[in-house]
């Protein structure tokens, strides 16, 4: 097996740092990836094995660190077409259409985003150890838009410090049904297991996870709405349980309110449209939008002439 090995002489400057924060800081390997390469006996000392990672580094220690070859995940690369928003070296942004698993699981090892990007991405350098794109955040199946994926462990450690720090800006649009009242405001309640049916999440009074959803009606149609919704924590089908906690269920959502077929054939009317976040070696923002699958602008469209009203969908999708 062929390995790296990083070679590393503390200063006087880093002296008294955790072991596992001074390689860290002076590598693009991340913390979790440091620590288990402590664990495997892959980091020495002045040539001898670092017991703890919390351990205090010293002036003019050398270490070494011995990083091995990615392990190939086992799964197959698919040559499945991607709309890429945004690439380089460290991330890739895909437009996803609906339809889309985002992950291998039960029932979809294939098909997914991953298998595409495996195919799509040939300058993966690996998360914790393993070749694979590195999931940052996840869109539902039938959700469309934009999502952001790591290559390497330096941009995943970054990007997902900011999904924690709130730092990462993600606004979905929604078509609901009815007209909410006020347009705008704060959904903010607990999200839990649903007690009644495992598949399903569910607003609880107590022992759920905090949960933030701001929103503001963009268009109001007959019996409909479309509305933008801005995600301050991301709890699984955070959106959608929102939407039907409040009386406004999405249009074609099986799960939370009426599939309506005759309305929407596609799965949920639920579409991530616009994302920024900080480069995490760039250190700018990256602001981008992306409009809806060709099917749904469709519905929108005949919603708004139905309804004799005409939206400026330029104007709405801009930041």
């Amino acid at each position: 097996m062929t390995e790296t090995v990083l070679e590393l002489t503390v200063d006087s400057a880093a002296a008294k740092q955790r072991l596992d924060t001074y390689i860290t800081k002076n590598s693009e390997l991340s913390r979790s990836r440091v620590q288990q390469l402590i664990e495997e006996g892959r980091v020495r000392i002045d040539r001898q094995l670092a017991g703890k990672a919390g351990a205090k580094v010293k002036a003019s220690q050398k270490i070494t660190v011995e990083i091995p070859e990615l392990v190939e995940l086992k799964l197959a690369a698919e040559d499945i077409e991607l709309d890429i928003a945004y690439e380089d070296k460290d991330l890739v942004v895909v437009n996803k259409p609906a339809n889309m698993v985002v992950h291998p699981a039960p029932g979809h090892f294939s098909g997914t985003l991953v298998n595409a990007l495996l195919y799509h991405c040939q300058d993966l350098s690996g998360i914790n150890g393993v070749l694979r794109p590195g999931i940052v955040h996840r869109l539902d199946k039938d959700t469309s838009g934009l999502i952001i994926v790591a290559k390497n462990d330096f941009a995943h450690a970054s990007l997902s410090a900011q999904l924690k720090q709130r730092l990462v800006s993600r606004h979905y649009w929604a078509i609901v049904q009815g007209h909410l009242t006020p347009q705008k405001g704060i959904i903010n309640t607990l999200i839990g297991r649903s007690r009644t049916n495992r598949l399903k999440m569910s607003v609880l009074q107590q022992r759920g996870k905090p949960a933030v959803t701001a929103y503001q009606t963009l268009a109001e149609f007959k019996a409909y709405s479309l509305v933008e919704l801005k995600l301050g924590t991301g709890r699984t089908h955070q959106i959608r349980v929102h939407l039907k906690h409040i009386g406004h269920p999405v249009v074609g959502d099986p799960l939370y309110g009426s599939a309506n077929k005759n309305l929407c054939d596609s799965g949920q009317w639920l579409h991530a449209a616009k994302l920024s976040f900080i480069h995490p070696r760039l250190q700018k923002e990256i602001k981008l939008t992306c409009l809806p699958p060709a099917a749904r602008m469709a519905l929108l469209v005949d919603l708004s002439a139905a309804a004799g009203i005409d939206i400026d969908i330029g104007s709405l999708i801009e930041f």
